[in-house]
């Protein structure tokens, strides 16, 4: 899966997008027209931090232009396709970047775009506002969330219900099983998943100590 929303950078004149690497998580791919191989980086999990391969040009893609490209292109949605045009020039999957920018799709593209209508600002960009308050909306007016609480489960618990009933209900496809719902979750914060959901993880808490005092 390549994001196929390109970025224009000011710290070095290149275009940068992001994409979806065959081993998990995201990469950062940049392209300038005075350099005939693009600049590439993963994304580390853990820390967020950019990981540029081996192979590339520290000159010509410094870590400052990495980072202008992970904050630009933060929130856009990805889209199966295999080649991007950048200014004029066609980049395409090959041998060089094979194993990190290989194509694998996790969930059919439409399903994942539906969330990405459902939840994008005026500006089309990803919103985890949007998302978070639609999702606490549920919480609070969900009966069998309501039942969790009063039964003591685990914040862990009702928040996996809560964003699968949610996700479920938009992409409308109720047959999404745990797998594709993690790959749909971590497709929406490649970084770190669970803070997309922190305002949701809060009001859950909150739900479950007014219980205990009930």
């Amino acid at each position: 899966m390549i994001r196929t929303n390109t970025v224009k950078l000011s710290v070095i004149k290149a275009m940068a997008f992001r994409q979806k690497l065959a081993s998990g998580g995201s990469g950062i791919t940049i392209i300038r027209p005075d350099y005939s191989q693009p600049g590439i980086a993963s994304i580390s999990t853990k820390t967020g931090e950019v990981i540029p391969t081996k192979n590339c040009n520290r000159k010509m893609f410094p870590d400052e232009a990495f980072a202008e490209a992970m904050e630009l292109t933060r929130g856009m949605p990805y889209k199966n396709q295999r080649k991007v045009k950048v200014d004029g020039r066609i980049f395409e999957e090959e041998t060089e970047t094979e194993e990190i920018v290989k194509e694998e799709v996790f969930i059919d593209s439409k399903e994942y775009q539906k969330i990405i209508d459902k939840y994008s600002d005026k500006n089309g960009r990803l919103s985890y506002d949007l998302m978070n308050k639609d999702f606490i909306k549920f919480a609070k007016t969900s009966d069998v969330v309501a039942q969790m609480v009063s039964e003591k489960k685990s914040a862990a618990s009702i928040r996996n219900y809560v964003i699968s009933s949610k996700l479920r209900s938009i992409t409308g496809n109720r047959q999404l099983g745990s797998k594709e719902l993690k790959k749909i979750v971590e497709l929406l914060d490649e970084v770190s998943p669970k803070g997309v959901y922190k305002e949701l993880n809060s009001e859950i808490r909150k739900l479950l100590n007014a219980g205990k005092r009930k």
